[in-house]
């Protein structure tokens, strides 16, 4: 098999977001010439968010972590404060339930786009329409990890780009049988889309180029990456699981 190569670009000429931006015309007009079938763009939810209006004002941020909020999953005490690990209504597990105060004006925050997946519909739709080329979109956001220190991009969003390469009953190079093996490779291009994106340079929307096999308009969105409730492992944090079972236990011998 032919060696596979992956080259990756930021997009110049996107200018600073505001709400009710067509963010799908913008980046039409600075990726034109550029794309090709096959491409996939990479956008940081943050413009989608701008674009959609979707900053408030807030005194206190907490509050709005508090409105976003589904699921409590993990709390923590620290020097500057409290931590919470959430389920937000998309249904993503993440630190301030995604709720965001960075590149944004003073005493207003960030929340997730709606619907990322129809963001990226109408991004990838935008792009077959006035550009004529078949593309994939995913919708990025930075999030933290179980077990491993720091941050990486994932995809939160997505339309027209296979996120699960499922590759369970194929054969290794040796002929064994793969049970398991599903890279999540929507989340691995959201991850080197950042390398070149960065968190602020300015420069929002990525293009990945070499991986056209994975574009699929059928493909269910980024919703689909949500592990459900049967199959979630590590549903609570450990203090959490700790003290629901503590006090199940109490109620019983009770």
């Amino acid at each position: 098999m032919a060696a596979r190569a992956l080259t990756i670009w930021a997009l110049d000429g996107i200018p600073e977001i505001t709400p009710g931006d067509d963010l799908a015309a913008l980046i039409v007009d600075a990726a034109a010439g550029t794309l090709q079938d096959g491409d996939l763009l990479a956008v940081t939810s943050k413009v989608v968010s701008k674009a959609e209006g979707r900053i408030i004002a807030a005194a206190d941020r907490e509050q709005a972590i508090t409105e976003e909020t589904v699921r409590v999953v993990a709390t923590r005490e620290h020097p500057g404060g409290v931590t919470r690990i959430v389920e937000n209504r998309l249904g993503i597990i993440a630190a301030a339930a995604g709720v965001d105060a960075s590149n944004t004006a003073e005493g207003t925050v960030l929340l997730l786009p709606v619907d990322p997946d129809r963001s990226a519909l109408l991004i990838r739709t935008a792009i077959a329409e006035r550009l004529a080329v078949q593309v994939g979109v995913i919708v990025t956001d930075t999030l933290g990890r179980p077990w491993r220190e720091g941050q990486t991009d994932a995809a939160i969003g997505a339309s027209g780009v296979r996120l699960l390469d499922d590759l369970r009953g194929t054969r290794d190079a040796h002929g064994r049988v793969l049970d398991v093996t599903a890279p999540a490779v929507g989340d691995e291009i959201a991850a080197a889309a950042d390398l070149v994106k960065g968190k602020a340079s300015g420069l929002p929307v990525a293009v990945v180029r070499g991986l056209a096999h994975l574009l699929d308009p059928g493909a269910p969105g980024a919703r689909s990456l949500q592990r459900p409730a049967a199959g979630d492992m590590f549903r609570l944090g450990s203090d959490e699981a700790y003290r629901q079972g503590f006090a199940a236990g109490r109620e019983t011998r009770d």
